[in-house]
């Protein structure tokens, strides 16, 4: 709801909606710089950084960089707002993660993942391929 005239719209559509439809307000989304910029961020980890002494591909490495990231923000109390949980596989012998998906971020828990690759990638000196722009984050 960007002004005044979007809110009166919005108040006058559900007036309008017939009876049992759903209203759903939330957070904004991520925006696609943020995405674009947590995603280059993954891509220099892949290339620098081994995972029990291996390099691991973007897709790898992404995965587990959400599960850390989310793991911080429980024991931080601000969970993300679709945590995932971790059920066994259906012929029990081996552990899925599920429902952690960073295209269901919204707009600050994305600033907060890019925050949190920075810390990450601090720690194991990590040369970043651009520089940070204070402009994602908000």
């Amino acid at each position: 709801m960007a002004h005044d005239a979007a809110r009166q719209r919005a108040v006058q559509a559900v007036k309008d909606a017939p009876e049992g439809h759903m209203v759903v307000i939330s957070e904004p989304t991520k925006k696609r710089i943020q995405e674009e910029k947590y995603h280059a961020m993954i891509g220099d980890i892949a290339k620098q950084c081994k995972f029990m002494d291996q390099r691991r591909d973007l897709d790898d490495w992404k995965r587990l960089l959400v599960d850390a990231f989310a793991k911080v923000m429980r024991d931080a109390g601000t969970p993300i707002h679709h945590d995932g949980r971790v059920l066994p596989s259906l012929d029990f012998e081996r552990v899925v993660q599920l429902g952690i998906q960073t295209k269901d971020f919204y707009v600050a828990e994305a600033a907060q993942f890019i925050e949190y690759l920075y810390a990450f990638g601090a720690d194991r000196g990590v040369v970043w391929s651009e520089p940070k722009q204070k402009e994602l984050q908000t």
